[in-house]
């Protein structure tokens, strides 16, 4: 009876969607943790750009395993590479929580080394789980890349929900002798706590991964399916997904799969849907985020943080919602894609605006922009899974390119905005407690 309960399907699935969260959960946890950290490392706000640059050399690592896909097909396994980086993840969480207010001399000036070597070293691992997380999915069923996706999403939700109630960037306004003042509130617990609970996320996901091999190399799960019963499986996946187990590739199977010739890999479809993976990823992922406080905080830190909270719950829900409904169209995906930039573009406009956008000191300019963010991120996130998905049907070598897309749109969309945001300044933050408008 044990036996039967760990081989459940739903079992299965809440093991993938933890695996998935170890993806990304390191480098939202340092963003939305910078407003705590700036206050006490040398940097102070110059710790974002930074930051920015540290995930900008991460790429290293997608650099590297697409390099030795492309040179040596076959010589890569991801179930030795996946379980490296999460330990060296795991080890270097446990650092930061301990080391990441050291501050040490650097040509005479007090530098945070530790923490930015740490970060270097988080980003590393969280930019090369593109690469490697995802083709390991290619051994299970494609119902199992939408679970993935729903971890990666719950990877910036957790360490949101936890900054809220640390009481991260609440304040109060002040009046004083030299007029009205913004009071930052005091946290809740420290950063080094937070940074503990993001090694013990990063231990449940390496946990989580370990189980998924057990389970993978079980006898229970290896059972020879004839052609006939795949498609009857396929199609009560897409009546139950959670019910429907599906069997996971065996090894040998993949490292086959793995050293099949790509060329039919390169369709104008999937190329087609590559290019949807990487706009909605650069979005996503690089553009908006940089803009996110210059679009919401002139509504106050309500709406900021109305944006941010439920945004990120649109993520793992709209990835959820696939599970069951699933839009294979390329007219429909093209559209919704479509139907997302719109909303992008808006949100793009308002930070531009900032610090006085339209229906400023309105309810219905906050609720505009906090939708806005709600469908935007929603939009994406079901695209992505939708994509992920479809890639997962033309092979282990469409997965690698699904996660190198999804890095390079990140990437470019990263780089784009840091020179307008950073050296530039196109766009102007709103001064807390003052009528920036009058």
């Amino acid at each position: 009876m044990a036996d039967a309960w760990w081989n459940r399907a739903l079992v299965t699935h809440i093991l993938v969607a933890l695996f998935g969260m170890g993806s990304w959960i390191s480098v939202n946890s340092l963003w939305v943790e910078l407003p705590v950290v700036v206050d006490i490392l040398p940097e102070k706000w110059n710790l974002p750009a930074y930051l920015s640059v540290l995930i900008a050399f991460g790429n290293l690592g997608p650099l590297a395993v697409t390099l030795t896909h492309h040179f040596a097909p076959g010589c890569l396994n991801e179930r030795v590479v996946i379980p490296s980086i999460q330990v060296l993840a795991v080890v270097a969480s446990a650092f930061l929580a301990i080391f990441w207010s050291w501050v040490t001399t650097v040509a005479g000036e007090q530098r945070s080394l530790p923490f930015l070597l740490l970060t270097f070293v988080l980003s590393f691992v969280c930019c090369t789980s593109n690469v490697t997380f995802l083709p390991f999915m290619y051994r299970y069923p494609p119902q199992y890349i939408r679970t993935f996706f729903v971890g990666q999403g719950l990877s910036a939700l957790f360490p949101c929900v936890v900054a809220l109630g640390q009481g991260v960037g609440k304040l109060e306004c002040l009046e004083t002798e030299n007029g009205t003042k913004p009071e930052k509130f005091k946290e809740n617990f420290p950063a080094q706590d937070f940074f503990w609970f993001l090694f013990v996320m990063l231990t449940v996901s390496a946990l989580s991964f370990l189980a998924l091999m057990y389970r993978d190399v079980a006898p229970v799960v290896r059972k020879d399916i004839q052609a006939p019963e795949q498609q009857l499986e396929k199609d009560q996946e897409e009546e139950n997904p959670l019910k429907n187990g599906g069997t996971p590739l065996s090894e040998e199977q993949v490292d086959v799969e793995k050293q099949t010739p790509a060329v039919s890999f390169w369709t104008l479809n999937n190329i087609y849907l590559l290019f949807l993976l990487g706009i909605s990823n650069a979005l996503t992922n690089g553009v908006l985020p940089s803009v996110q406080t210059f679009s919401c905080l002139p509504y106050g830190t309500m709406a900021f943080h109305l944006s941010v909270v439920l945004g990120n719950i649109a993520n793992p829900l709209a990835c959820f919602v696939a599970m069951f409904v699933l839009l294979r169209s390329s007219a429909g995906l093209g559209i919704m894609s479509l139907g997302g930039c719109v909303f992008a573009a808006y949100l793009l406009a308002l930070a531009a605006l900032s610090p006085c956008p339209p229906l400023l000191g309105s309810n219905a300019g906050v609720v505009v922009v906090v939708i806005s963010w709600i469908i935007f991120t929603g939009l994406f996130s079901y695209l992505k899974v939708v994509v992920g998905t479809l890639l997962h049907g033309a092979g282990h070598t469409a997965l690698l390119w699904c996660g190198v897309f999804i890095q390079a749109g990140s990437l470019i969309g990263a780089l784009t905005m840091f020179p307008l945001v950073s050296v530039y300044h196109v766009f102007h933050q709103a001064q807390d407690c003052v009528d920036n408008c009058s």
